[in-house]
């Protein structure tokens, strides 16, 4: 199993900056694809940012794109989100997911990021 440890949420002012981080622990050989997902009050989960480890292909929402960069540190097993030109439509609670090469899916617990108008 693939255990995931969230960070760097907090309150911020609109125009500010954020960086989440996401460790990974455990069978972290596997991990094939890191992803970024949001969920604001009573809104659906939406996947936010994408980064495939081979090759390092990244993906975004359309609503994110040139302001949120996901990238990875192999060294420290860590995904990170840097969020830039924050608006208050970003505020949510953003969860980090990986998946691995046998199909199997895994969470963070979340940490919830609120921009201010």
């Amino acid at each position: 199993q693939v255990q995931l440890v969230e960070s760097g949420g907090g309150l911020v002012q609109a125009g500010g900056s954020l960086r989440l981080s996401c460790a990974a622990s455990g069978r972290v050989f596997a991990i094939n694809v890191m992803r970024w997902y949001r969920q604001a009050p009573g809104k659906q989960r939406e996947l936010v940012a994408q980064l495939r480890t081979t090759g390092g292909s990244t993906n975004y929402a359309d609503s994110v794109k040139g302001r949120l960069t996901i990238s990875r540190d192999n060294a420290n097993n860590t995904v990170y989100l840097q969020m830039n030109s924050l608006k208050p439509e970003d505020t949510a609670v953003y969860y980090c997911n990986v998946g691995t090469i046998f199909g199997s899916d895994f969470w963070g617990q979340g940490t919830r990021v609120t921009v201010s108008s």
